[in-house]
């Protein structure tokens, strides 16, 4: 039943915990029989060999277990920038959400970047304080820095009992209740008694915060009536839902304490499927808006968020049925490719294990294996109530390497295989650079490249080697000039002849070629004018400094003479090559090289550091403005100072940093630094020869 149906999604930064909180959510409700270890390496979510090398996700994993007769389709995401492009699509496929976030380290720029995520959705969210028996815990520092960054406001439903090596159970504030756990059992105790004051203060002040969801609660609470437990949870949950709010519990994942809580706010708090009303989408082809209700009853319609390469069944594309209802087998319509795909089974996903289902309904999430044009992002639909999705985008690359393969040959096995896993992932691109004639693997950081080219060696046997990009730089020129391009040759029979008189001069940033015809009187006939052009045009493809593309410029051809005979299209292409080599030479040619607009976000102890190196990276800072607790800085940067940012970045905040770069403009090289280049380019040129 769609009522009784949680789809949640546990994020937060990378070693928060959440992988433990879901192996402890799993092993309560007796889905697993042991309780797999993230550090052992046997965890049932963290399967992939890059995961347990590592000991942290680096894909998102599905599992299923029921508590409180209600089904909950567990999503748990990466925490790591580098694989934050999985956890924003998979966040699709959620209803509600809860954060985990560490006691010891509190809340990192990925806790904020996952929340901004949720905010993005409009999903109902709980806190979940996990770590509260590591060295160094402070709960109720925690929870105040959640108070001060996140809205909707945090509110506190459970007390720790001890902190750190004491820490032994919880207090609930809702039903006043204390209790420890033995081997994840929890036992029901007295509230300790140095406690008490703490305790009734808490209450008081969550019955406040939970009053103020519901106007009927409120005015019994300010004429001093009590309220029931059954009114606190039915509020708690209006209040939860309606975003009002956000709980927060404690415990400790990997003792199994408070885990139990957790899956009870899932099915008393978080949202079923029909809970959040109707979806919106639009007709296909058009801007006409769609809805379908979360009912069975609706058409059939569903958003493809996810594509997995599967080594045994190949490609399985996950979907979650937003509408309708689908059979164990049949064909739907894809409206993104306007095609009917034919399938033959659905599947549950459970770790890496999967398993049949008999069909679907509104709200579950299912995998279908081998659809010919399906891919991530993808509306599946009824053909006759077409319907389509808008789907979250990638988060765009911040770093990028030239790939090349280690064995000659090998070139079109890279290009297929990482095709293979850039359907498995989006946040990868595959470019390339024909100016300095280079492939190159985008990704969201090192860790994000480096993860790909294991699985490129581990699933498709293909060795390839990372080399840091050549920057693609331009040339222009900064002196206005007028010269004459001439080609005269006699060969016996007809000759060659083309001249022409063209005014070259430098334009603004980001203009790119313009050509001006201001012939008057026929001196070069019409039909030789665009030959004229395409020299120009052609030959700058091909700078005097460096050899790289000449841009920014206009061109004017004023005067010129032809030949009755000899002249011809070639001969002025030739004419009109020779005019901008003369040009390019004589005008003080300039290299130019790519700007990025950088923006960093990272705690504020490191914004020292962070506006040194900046500076030292020849970056010109835009402006700086606060992000919770943390700093963000935008700054216009060279691409030649960052191509390395990532890893410098991660060494300077201890990985609590988080950049996102993209190209603002070209500008020109400092004369000191130019002459260098140049000189370090011709090096290159002749030794590639």
């Amino acid at each position: 039943m769609t009522d009784k149906l949680r789809n949640v999604a546990l994020i937060g930064h990378g070693g928060s915990g959440k992988t433990s909180l879901a192996e402890a959510l799993l092993y309560n409700a007796g889905v697993t029989k042991r309780f797999g270890s993230v550090d052992e390496g046997n965890s049932t979510l963290d399967f992939e060999p890059e995961e347990i090398r590592r000991q942290s996700s680096v894909s998102t994993s599905f599992h299923q277990f029921s508590w409180k007769n209600h089904n909950v389709n567990m999503i748990d995401t990466p925490g790591d920038q580098n694989f934050f492009t999985d956890t924003r699509m998979c966040m699709q496929a959620a209803d509600g959400v809860v954060v985990v976030i560490d006691a010891v380290d509190g809340i990192k720029v990925q806790s904020e970047q996952a929340w901004e995520f949720a905010d993005e959705f409009g999903l109902p969210r709980v806190i979940y304080i996990n770590k509260v028996d590591r060295e160094r815990a402070d709960f109720f520092k925690t929870f105040n820095d959640a108070v001060e960054i996140f809205s909707p406001k945090p509110i506190i439903l459970q007390l720790p009992i001890g902190q750190e090596a004491d820490f032994s159970g919880i207090v609930d504030l809702v039903n006043m209740k204390a209790w420890t756990y033995e081997d994840g059992k929890a036992k029901a105790i007295d509230i300790p008694s140095d406690m008490q004051e703490t305790v009734e203060t808490e209450r008081e002040t969550l019955i406040e915060n939970i009053a103020e969801a519901d106007d009927e609660l409120v005015e019994k609470y300010l004429e001093g009536e009590a309220l029931t437990d059954e009114e606190i949870v039915s509020a708690l949950r209006k209040g939860t839902l309606e975003r009002a709010f956000v709980p927060v519990l404690c415990g400790s994942a990997t003792m199994n304490i408070g885990v139990d809580f957790v899956a009870g706010l899932m099915a008393d708090a978080l949202p079923s499927p029909a809970d959040l009303g109707p979806r919106t989408g639009f007709v296909p082809g058009t801007d006409t808006e769609e809805q379908r209700e979360p009912s069975a009853d609706a058409p059939f319609s569903a958003l493809v968020f996810k594509t997995v390469a599967d080594p045994y069944a190949g490609r399985l594309n996950l979907f979650k049925v937003f509408s309708g209802k689908l059979g164990p087998d049949g064909t739907f319509y894809n409206a993104n490719k306007q095609t009917k795909e034919r399938y033959n089974q659905l599947l549950h996903l459970r770790g890496k294990e999967q398993k049949s289902a008999e069909g679907a309904g509104p709200g579950d999430i299912l995998a279908v294996a081998k659809l010919k044009e399906t891919v991530t992002g993808d509306t599946l639909c009824d053909p006759d109530k077409s319907i389509q999705y808008k789907a979250a985008e990638p988060l765009p690359g911040v770093v990028s390497f030239a790939i090349a393969p280690k064995s000659k040959g090998d070139e079109d096995k890279i290009y297929s295989s990482l095709a293979k896993l850039i359907e498995e992932d989006p946040g990868l691109k595959l470019e390339r650079n024909e100016e300095t004639r280079q492939t190159l693997l985008i990704g969201q950081g090192q860790v994000h490249i480096e993860t790909t080219v294991e699985k490129l060696r581990r699933r498709y046997n293909v060795e390839v080697t990372l080399n840091i990009p050549k920057v693609p730089y331009k040339e222009t020129f900064k002196k206005k000039i007028r010269v004459q391009g001439k080609h005269k040759k006699q060969s016996g029979g007809h000759g060659q002849y083309g001249d022409c008189w063209v005014e070259f001069e430098p334009l603004e940033r980001g203009e790119g070629y313009q050509f001006v015809d201001k012939i008057v009187g026929g001196v070069i006939p019409k039909t030789y004018i665009p030959a004229v052009d395409k020299g120009i045009s052609e030959a700058a493809q091909k700078g005097v400094l460096a050899g790289f593309p000449c841009i920014d410029f206009q061109a004017t051809v004023y005067d010129g003479s032809y030949h009755s005979v000899d002249s011809s299209e070639m001969a002025f292409k030739i004419a009109g090559s020779l005019a901008f080599k003369k040009a390019m030479e004589q005008a003080e040619p300039v290299l130019l090289e790519p700007i990025m607009e950088i923006e960093v976000v990272t705690p504020e102890e490191y914004m020292g550091d962070i506006m040194g190196d900046l500076n030292s990276r020849r970056g010109r800072v835009l402006g700086m403005e606060s992000r919770g607790k943390n700093q963000a800085v935008r700054a216009l940067v060279p691409l030649a100072e960052v191509l390395t940012y990532a890893p410098d970045l991660r060494s300077m905040t201890g990985g609590r940093g988080i950049f996102t770069m993209k190209f603002s403009h070209y500008d020109e090289v400092p004369s000191q630094i130019a002459q260098k280049v140049i000189e370090e380019l011709r090096t290159q040129q002749e030794q590639e020869k």
